[in-house]
């Protein structure tokens, strides 16, 4: 008797599956005295969300977007403002930013070494906006140098280099501590290096 249940509500679920709507079918079917969305997505984005079922409907939905008036005012002011921005930087050409980017040292391995810890704080917020603000201010300083902001448990960190010797260490340790930040330490661990 179970068995009769349990095929009996697969077949049910089956059905009901084989005719139902995407979500997206849903949100741009039209009903009286309700607002209408429009929605564009890539077709890849379409095939995860809804399987291979609405690959059809993809098509209908990146066409939707070009018949209405908004998106393309909204479009011309994004490079407006992009060009804006753009142009303030290259007027300053008098000094240039260092690249902030987070980067991947490939062809690396770790080996223990040392790092310039330029700051402490604690698990906070306003602590990690902090270290932050160190690390982009020794990046200012030192381009060359790779900075690592981390979270160690309790506390946010600031660590600088990757220093083979102490000796190395030692010279950034003190142009740390020029810079105005007392609190500088050496920190022994494993540092990254290139092959």
């Amino acid at each position: 008797m179970k068995r009769i249940a349990v095929i009996a509500i697969l077949t049910a679920g089956c059905l009901s599956g084989a005719q139902a709507q995407s979500f997206l079918d849903r949100l741009k079917k039209p009903t009286k005295d309700k607002a209408v969305v429009t929605v564009t997505q890539d077709a890849a984005i379409d095939k995860l969300v809804n399987g291979d079922i609405n690959a059809n409907t993809t098509v209908a939905t990146k066409k939707e977007p070009t018949t209405t008036k908004k998106e393309p005012t909204a479009t011309k002011k994004e490079p407006a403002s992009a060009a804006a921005t753009t142009t303030s930087p290259a007027s300053s050409s008098t000094h240039e930013e260092p690249d902030m980017s987070k980067k991947v040292m490939k062809n690396s391995y770790k080996v223990t070494g040392y790092r310039v810890q330029a700051f402490t704080g604690g698990n906070t917020r306003s602590d990690r906006k902090a270290a932050e603000n160190v690390g982009n201010a020794i990046k200012r300083r030192f381009p060359e140098q790779p900075i690592y902001v981390h979270f160690y448990s309790p506390r946010w960190i600031c660590r600088v280099g990757n220093f083979r010797t102490y000796e190395e260490a030692h010279a950034m340790l003190l142009e740390i501590r020029e810079m105005g930040y007392k609190q500088a330490s050496i920190v022994k661990g494993k540092i990254s290096v290139q092959y």
